[in-house]
C-alpha cells in the first residue's frame, strides 16, 4: 500500500487540511473519468506589490516533501514571463504563503515548470522553456537543486535542447513535460497545431541526449499535454488541453512508447472542463475554464504517479465571459483545486 499525501475536502473552507494517509479503497478493474469534478475556492492569486506585481497565476506544478506543499507557477509581470514559488502546509494558508521569484535565466520569457526528484541524481529538477534570441525553437532548460525548500539554491537555466542547427525536434513546441520508465526519460511536448511530439534519452544520459522526435498522438488539441503512471491500474494516462473554453481531453497506453486510446476527447465529454465541473459547497462559481492541470502526485519522483482512483487537480482558472476582449498576456488565470464527486451508493 502506497503511502501518500492527500487533501482532505472541508465544506466552506478553500480546500481543505493536509492529512498523511494511505489510499484504502481497492481500485475499479477499469480506469473511469470521474463523471463530475467540484471546484474549490481560488487559493492562488496575483499578489499584491509595488515591484513586479503579477497579473495572473498560471501553469502550476507541485509536488509534496517535507510536510509542506511547494508550488511552481508561471507569473505574468510587466515586461517579462517569470516563475515564481511558494509553499505551506495547509492549502487554507496558500495564498498568504510568502512569493519568491526564481532568479534561473535572464531571458525575459522563463515559464510553465515543472519539478519532479530525480532518483539517480539525487537531485531536484526544473524543466521549463526559455525563450532565446535566435534560436529555431525556445530552450528546453532545466535548473537542479538539493533544497526543494530553498528557491535561491536552483542552478542557472541550461538547455537540454538548445532550439540551435542540431536540435533534433522537428517542430516547435511549449510545455514541455518529462516522465521515466526503467530504461528511458521521455520528452513530451504539444506544438498547438493538434500534434504531441515524444522523444526520450536513456536514463543513464538524462537530462542529455534527447532524440528521435515522433509524433506521439494527434487530434484537436492545443497545449499544455502531461503524462503520468496510473500506479493503481499500471497503465499511463495523458492529458492535453483544447483551446478557446479551455478543457482537457484524456487518452491511456499501456507504454510510453506505445500507442495512445482515447478516453475522454470532446468539450461536451472532456476529462476535466465546463461540462463536468461544478463548485464545491459554499464556493462561489468563478471559473469555467480547465488549464494547464497538474495531477498531485502519489510521489514526487521523475515516474510521475498518480493514484487513478482517488485524483485531485491544481489547475488555473477564470471564466470565459472574463476572456473577452483581452489579449492572451493580460488573462487574469488563477490557481485552484479539483476533486471527484462521490455520488453515494444506494442500499
Amino acid at each position: 500500500m502506497v503511502k501518500r499525501a492527500r487533501i482532505v475536502w472541508l465544506p466552506f473552507l478553500a480546500f481543505g487540511c493536509l492529512l498523511g494517509s494511505s489510499a484504502s479503497a481497492s481500485a475499479p478493474a477499469e480506469f473511469k473519468i470521474p463523471a463530475i469534478w467540484e471546484y474549490s475556492a481560488p487559493l492562488v492569486s496575483p499578489e499584491k506589490r509595488q515591484v513586479e506585481p503579477s497579473l495572473a497565476q498560471k501553469d502550476p506544478s507541485i509536488v509534496f516533501h517535507n510536510g509542506k506543499w511547494h508550488v511552481f507557477m508561471t507569473v505574468k509581470l510587466p515586461g517579462r514571463t517569470a516563475m515564481e514559488y511558494c509553499s505551506f502546509k495547509d492549502w487554507r494558508d496558500a495564498d498568504k504563503a510568502p512569493r519568491t521569484l526564481l532568479k534561473v535565466s535572464d531571458s525575459k520569457y522563463a515559464c510553465a515548470p515543472q519539478v519532479f526528484y530525480f532518483r539517480p541524481h539525487k537531485k531536484w529538477y526544473l524543466v521549463y522553456q526559455v525563450g532565446t534570441p535566435g534560436a529555431k525553437y525556445m530552450w528546453v532548460a532545466y535548473s537542479t537543486t538539493t533544497d526543494i525548500a530553498d528557491p535561491a539554491s536552483w542552478s542557472q537555466a541550461k538547455p537540454m535542447l538548445d532550439g540551435g542547427a542540431t536540435d533534433p525536434r522537428k517542430e516547435g513546441g511549449i510545455d514541455y513535460w518529462i516522465i521515466c520508465d526503467k530504461n528511458r526519460a521521455y520528452l513530451f511536448y504539444a506544438d498547438q497545431t493538434g500534434k504531441l511530439w515524444r522523444g526520450w534519452t536513456a536514463m543513464a544520459d538524462f537530462p542529455n541526449g534527447f532524440g528521435h522526435f515522433e509524433v506521439a498522438l494527434q487530434g484537436p488539441f492545443f497545449e499544455a499535454s502531461h503524462t503520468y503512471l496510473l500506479s493503481d491500474y499500471r497503465k499511463y494516462l495523458t492529458v492535453v488541453e483544447e483551446n478557446g473554453k479551455r478543457h482537457y481531453k484524456a487518452y491511456t497506453a499501456d507504454a510510453l512508447d506505445g500507442a495512445w486510446t482515447p478516453l475522454a476527447v470532446t468539450e461536451d465529454h472532456p476529462f476535466a472542463g465546463a461540462a463536468n465541473i461544478q463548485p464545491a459547497k459554499g464556493v462561489t462559481a468563478w471559473t469555467d475554464n480547465i488549464s494547464h492541470i497538474e495531477l498531485i502526485r502519489v510521489t514526487s519522483d521523475e515516474r510521475m504517479p498518480v493514484y487513478g482512483a482517488d485524483m485531485r487537480i491544481v489547475f488555473q482558472g477564470m471564466l470565459e465571459k472574463d476572456k473577452a476582449g483581452i489579449g492572451y498576456g493580460q488573462l487574469q488565470w488563477r490557481i485552484g483545486l479539483l476533486r471527484p464527486v462521490i455520488t453515494p451508493t444506494s442500499k
